[in-house]
């Protein structure tokens, strides 16, 4: 048994993750990944003190079978910690116990759940209201009055198109993310750029009585970009500050060179950001305010898109925001090589 222990041990420190090695229900063996996880007192314990999962204990205490697909463990090392325990036979009496980390793989899977839970409901939202106009224009159109009928119609348009903004932004991100292993190298103009975003922004500032100010710096240099997308950040972020700016007031575009890069502001003058809220208004659907941001025209895919786009061009996003004062989002793209 010695010489297996001896062996086991030579194994347990090769291996990555954390490992032990037990016989008779008690530990015997470990490396240190599993000492960390698992606590400095485990040698010699018990494995229904230290696993505390009936299922598992269970599967251990089965003599002469194998767990190659593994047990499922949640809340060792973090409640929001999830593990694949699994073990093999050494010899005729240990069992040799592995705790691969899933944790990570599992938020990926509850993103993408949740993900398409988010996008149904927000499809869902305005499909219902086309259904139920249009069922409305097609039984009730003898009874309508012309007034009527345009007011029903311009609610089933603007339903509709509301539903191409999700659709459009979703195919959009979907692409940035088919990209995002392929860093942009062809040198652009950040400064023709932000004049092209504010002449396409101008109509909504005008409705809103806001000011688009540029303040880029003279002979900014390129910077190694997707010109379409560098575009539709932009576009985004200019959209972002009009919607939730005070009308009135203005929304300043700024960009300058800093430590190799080129740093990109625009700023709003508006209610601004909740502390608790910055560090999530990046995700995909999260609206800070539900109902303003529908009303408003957003898709809630807005800063995500502008969060994937600067991930690509490894490149830095960053928010600042205080209430009552207006918020001020900070974008830095890495130079052009060329």
């Amino acid at each position: 048994m010695d010489q297996v222990i001896d062996e086991s041990l030579s194994l347990l420190e090769a291996l990555s993750e954390a490992a032990l090695l037990a016989s008779g229900g008690r530990v015997i063996a470990f490396n240190a990944a599993a000492q960390a996880l698992l606590g400095p007192s485990i040698e010699g314990a018990s494995l229904e003190q230290i696993i505390s999962h009936p299922a598992a204990i269970e599967a251990l205490e089965r003599s002469g079978q194998d767990s190659a697909e593994g047990i499922e463990l949640t809340g060792l090392g973090g409640s929001r910690r999830h593990w694949l325990m699994q073990f093999a036979k050494i010899g005729n009496q240990a069992v040799l116990v592995r705790f691969v980390d899933r944790s990570e793989a599992r938020a990926a899977e509850q993103m993408r759940v949740d993900f398409v839970a988010n996008a149904s409901h927000e499809l869902r939202t305005p499909l219902s209201t086309l259904i139920g106009y249009t069922e409305t224009l097609r039984e009730q159109a003898d009874e309508l009055d012309g007034e009527t009928r345009e007011r029903f119609l311009s609610v089933v348009h603007e339903e509709a198109r509301r539903m191409q903004r999700i659709v459009e932004d979703l195919i959009s991100l979907s692409r940035i993310e088919a990209e995002k292993f392929t860093a942009p190298t062809q040198a652009i103009e950040l400064a023709a750029l932000v004049d092209q975003a504010i002449a396409g922004a101008e109509r909504i500032a005008a409705e809103r009585g806001s000011t688009l100010v540029s303040k880029v710096a003279p002979g900014l240099p390129g910077i190694a970009a997707d010109r379409s997308q560098i575009l539709q950040l932009l576009d985004n972020l200019l959209m972002n500050a009009l919607r939730y700016g005070d009308p009135g007031t203005p929304v300043t575009v700024a960009a300058e060179v800093e430590g190799g890069m080129v740093h990109l502001t625009v700023a709003d003058e508006g209610e601004g950001i909740a502390p608790e809220h910055i560090g999530r208004v990046t995700e995909r659907f999260y609206r800070v305010d539900t109902s303003r941001s529908r009303s408003l025209g957003g898709t809630g895919l807005g800063l995500s898109i502008v969060k994937h786009i600067v991930e690509r061009h490894r490149g830095r996003l960053s928010i600042d925001s205080e209430l009552g004062r207006g918020t001020t989002i900070h974008v830095l793209l890495p130079l052009s090589v060329s």
